[in-house]
């Protein structure tokens, strides 16, 4: 039996194992489905990681390779190409692996690292044809920097998150003639430096407010049609425009992947579809932790870093047998301006000196203030000079004030 096993080797898993390994857990596992460790920064050739942790400007497979280096210090056990097929409430996982075939370990804490997915054409229901040049953004990424192709060479992108925003620079970076970025919000969904480092460095048009309502070609794309839409997202006929083009890149959103945490019986959390979480990453099946992207989707990998590290340290005290304190349960419930909290709940006992609470808002505010309340009273705010979907919020509750709390805290938004 494993002290610990950590499903998933990209930054959350690793940064949860090596935490885990300092808190004292010899006995510990990585179950990961590819051939190397470092998840999707292997192909994240960027730079801009680990501004935060490291305090120097690093590329992403850098800063996988920073962590990789300190799993090598450890004992932990590692197997690559070996995929997750379900864990079970007593903790058994279940694994199958090119190595080692069919196996069923059990575990005394489990962490949830399994990352996301993009979201794909099928599930934003874009009409048309079915021809070949249709990508989502993060698999050109991986054919442009990890395979060595191109995939077109006149390319639209629908939607400007973060990796929408990066292969827009990438693939004008490798010769093709990127014709426009299309998003249907009134708003960017990713972060203010990659709008201005990779579109308007290379005058690469930004389309708010648009989408694209058809999709034309036979065996290769041919030509797209984009359209304006209205405050209910919804095309405004004769705003058409025609784009001749030979692909089109999707980055439409990104999904957690967590088919094994709903097939635990594990409480998810219809905004983030992740898990519900309290202040220590700790799910709602003891033992059980999540963290990263899996969890819910942050900007910065930084970010999931010390999620991360935060649930490797909570499994090792749960398996050392670390008894928490007693106490209330207090509830976040997210108020005007909040789309959703990370954690969704928070245990004040067992809160030493303070709790991280990330949340995201759901629309650009200006000068604005964050406001933390308990029972119709406000306890805490937070002053802000802008605030925008695409970029992840953070405040830190001090352990005292959480004491001033009845049974929820409701964060909300109001301009100033």
């Amino acid at each position: 039996m494993y002290d610990l096993i950590v499903i998933g080797g990209g930054p959350a898993g690793l940064a949860a194992a090596c935490a885990a390994w300092e808190g004292g857990l010899r006995r510990i596992l990585i179950v990961e489905r590819d051939r190397e460790l470092g998840g999707i920064l292997n192909q994240c050739i960027h730079n801009g990681f680990g501004l935060h942790y490291f305090k120097e400007e690093l590329t992403g497979p850098e800063y996988a390779a920073r962590f990789v280096d300190l799993l090598s210090q450890t004992g932990v056990e590692v197997r690559l190409d070996t995929m997750a097929l379900e864990i079970t409430a007593d903790k058994q996982v279940h694994m199958v692996g090119k190595s080692t075939g069919y196996r069923v370990e059990r575990a005394r804490a489990i962490v949830l690292a399994m990352g996301c997915r993009e979201r794909t054409r099928g599930a934003i229901g874009t009409p048309g044809t079915r021809p070949a040049g249709v990508f989502t953004a993060g698999a050109a990424q991986r054919y442009v920097n990890v395979e060595g192709y191109l995939p077109g060479k006149r390319v639209v992108i629908l939607g400007s998150g973060d990796i929408g925003l990066i292969m827009a620079r990438r693939m004008t970076l490798e010769g093709a003639k990127v014709l426009a970025c299309v998003e249907v919000m009134p708003y960017s969904g990713g972060l203010m430096r990659n709008i201005v480092q990779c579109l308007h460095d290379y005058d690469i048009p930004l389309y708010l407010s648009h989408t694209v309502t058809e999709i034309r070609g036979r065996d290769r794309l041919e030509q797209v049609v984009v359209s304006e839409v209205d405050e209910r997202r919804s095309p405004i006929p004769g705003t058409e425009m025609v784009f001749d083009c030979d692909t089109l890149l999707l980055s439409v959103g990104l999904l957690p992947e967590n088919e094994l945490t709903a097939q635990a019986g594990i409480d998810l959390d219809g905004r983030t579809r992740g898990a519900v979480v309290y202040e220590n990453m700790e799910t709602s099946l003891p033992g059980v932790f999540a963290c990263g992207n899996v969890c819910h989707v942050p900007d910065l990998v930084d970010y999931v870093t010390a999620e991360s590290q935060r649930a490797g340290a909570a499994a090792a005290a749960y398996v050392l047998g670390e008894k928490p304190a007693d106490g209330p349960v207090l509830e976040i419930k997210t108020g005007d301006g909040v789309s959703y909290t990370v954690p969704q709940h928070l245990r004040p006992g067992r809160v030493e000196k303070s709790c991280s609470l990330f949340f995201r808002v759901n629309r650009i505010y200006g000068a604005s203030e964050i406001v933390v309340s308990s029972g119709g009273t406000q306890i805490a705010r937070f002053k802000r000079e802008n605030m925008a979907p695409g970029e992840m919020e953070n405040i830190t509750l001090p352990a005292k004030l959480l004491e001033k709390a009845s049974n929820t805290l409701t964060v909300s938004v109001r301009e100033v």
